[in-house]
């Protein structure tokens, strides 16, 4: 395998990287596996790894203890590098920040306590972690029956097959090219069992979330695709998991109660948030706003974004908040009278927060970037987040003003992709700028997700505020709207019906039409009947008064 720098992946599609056959290994895993009991399964998934290709010398394996009674305890066969510790606190995801702690791998290797992995899954997994910093490789787990083995089997396949595989992956990844086709949610490959990251990526998304039941994996995967994940499926990498999983077990309960607390955390499960104005802990979009340029601008762009079709929204309002007195003698004179009232407005308003330095959450799907005094239209934000999740774009740059003085502009930015495009750019220095200039950054953006220039005035952005439309006012545009579809429903019932009508009668008149033809050609047949005997009895009298005429002359 080549070593070198691979070029940066575009979306999700992860071939440009094409790891090789000749690996030579540099980096180091830490495999880490959570358990509670199941001393037996333990054993054999030790057994496992003691059997793996990648290099023993780069390998650690951190089994923690999460309170099993008895305790539990080290194999004789198991990797050199092993070592058990303790985590009291119950709960997968504490125990695997337990060994999160402790681990000094450049990969992070997840590794449930009753999956066993073929002797060439991790050098599978590794493969790829050499060609770049930023992927996170799930293997293909099988469910297996089988009667545990008091020794782990030398033919793997012949002892634990027939086995069943992970529908909900295998469906996944075979409906989306193998998760190339710019799927709208490859983090979902993010499952525990048997999945590697790259350390730098969870130094970026954060441990996993010891306050969740469940869905812990799914919701670490979303803040590593935030973080700027790429998701690889690796065949290759195969593992047998012994015994059925909870989630097979009962799927409608756990999914019950795993969607009751991942809706508040990963935007991107759209049906989670069907309600249509309630806030949650993650928003969709943060707006971003200069609070400095003055109380009517600010608030004309501030109410507009709050008023937009957009709710699962938050705004950002910057300004040197921290430095406003709050006694003032003669207010109306205070030099930094916009300011107050810009903060007075908003102090207390659910969905803006006032803070004197850019502060967004990472798990934040969109930034917007917004210039005060730009007012957008009710459904500007919604168009134009249509446009960067239908094309997968990094950054959709609207153009405002373009002048002698230069380019006024607002931005659509999706986080993922400035969080790879800071890693690819980290890795490449002397390709994109030594200092990150936006503009650079950029052009990094491009590469990896896309960049594209809109009109603003396209898109509804104004520069004078209209009356905005209350939640009343819609309610009632609503009713209206009812009311006038309902009318227009009844009009069209009687137009027809009318129409019914008039094809009934027109059917009649064809009828009728059809009956007097028929009339008339009876009467004309039976004219002709009586022309042809007219005609008859003429020639026939003719001939009589010829025959009595010729007598007259002869007698």
């Amino acid at each position: 395998m080549n070593n070198g720098q691979k070029p940066p992946v575009r979306g999700n599609d992860y071939r440009v990287l094409r790891p090789g056959e000749g690996l030579t290994p540099s980096l180091t895993v830490s495999v880490i596996i959570p358990a509670y009991g199941g001393q037996d399964k333990l054993d054999l998934v030790l057994a496992g790894l003691a059997r793996q290709t990648y290099p023993a010398a780069l390998t650690e394996v951190i089994v923690v203890d999460n309170g099993s009674l008895p305790p539990l305890r080290l194999p004789a066969v198991r990797p050199e590098g092993t070592r058990l510790i303790v985590c009291d606190r119950p709960g997968r995801a504490n125990a695997r920040n337990a060994g999160l702690a402790e681990a000094t791998g450049d990969v992070i290797h997840w590794l449930d306590s009753d999956v066993v992995l073929t002797p060439g899954a991790i050098e599978a997994h590794m493969r790829w972690h050499h060609t770049a910093p930023y992927l996170v490789v799930t293997g293909y787990i099988r469910f297996t029956d089988a009667e545990l083995p008091a020794e782990l089997p030398a033919d793997l396949e012949e002892h634990f097959e027939p086995a069943e595989p992970h529908t909900w992956i295998v469906d996944l990844v075979e409906r989306t090219d193998g998760l190339t086709a710019n799927p709208q949610r490859p983090f979902s490959l993010h499952v525990g069992g048997a999945t590697s990251v790259g350390a730098r990526l969870i130094e970026a998304a954060g441990p996993m979330d010891d306050e969740l039941i469940l869905g812990q994996d799914t919701e670490m995967g979303y803040r590593l695709g935030q973080a700027g994940a790429v998701f690889v499926p690796e065949p290759r990498a195969r593992a047998y998991h012994l015994g059925p999983t909870m989630r097979m077990r009962d799927k409608e309960s756990i999914d019950r109660v795993s969607h009751a607390f991942v809706a508040d955390r990963i935007p991107a499960y759209r049906w989670l948030r069907s309600h249509p104005s309630r806030q949650w802990k993650i928003p969709y979009v943060t707006a971003v706003v200069d609070g400095t340029a003055g109380y009517d601008s600010v608030r004309a762009t501030v109410d507009a974004l709050l008023a937009g079709t957009v709710p699962d929204l938050s705004v950002l309002l910057l300004g040197p908040w921290d430095d406003l007195e709050r006694e003032h003698r003669s207010p109306l004179k205070d030099p930094a009278l916009d300011l107050a009232l810009v903060h007075g407005h908003y102090l207390h308003e659910g969905r803006v927060r006032l803070a004197t330095a850019e502060e967004v959450d990472p798990a934040t799907p969109f930034v917007l970037r917004l210039p005060p005094g730009w007012i957008p239209g009710e459904d500007t934000l919604a168009r134009l987040l249509d446009l960067a999740r239908d094309e997968g774009l990094g950054l959709v740059a609207v153009l405002l003003r373009e002048s002698s003085q230069g380019v006024v502009a607002a931005r659509l930015e999706r986080c993922s992709a400035f969080a790879r495009a800071r890693m690819v750019a980290a890795d490449h220095p002397g390709e994109h700028g030594e200092h990150g200039e936006p503009g650079d950054l950029d052009d990094v953006v491009d590469a990896v997700s896309g960049v594209s220039w809109v009109e603003g005035e396209t898109y509804g952005f104004t520069t004078e505020a209209a009356p905005l439309i209350g939640r009343r006012g819609a309610y009632r545009a609503r009713l209206e709207a009812q009311a006038e579809t309902e009318r227009l429903a009844a009009e069209a019932d009687r137009l027809r019906a009318q129409v019914t009508k008039w094809r009934d009668e027109a059917t009649r008149w064809r009828r009728t039409a059809v009956e007097l033809r028929r009339d008339v050609s009876t009467l004309r047949r039976q004219l002709a009947a009586a022309n042809r005997a007219q005609q008859s009895l003429r020639t026939l009298l003719s001939a009589t008064m010829k025959r009595a005429l010729g007598r007259r002359l002869r007698g």
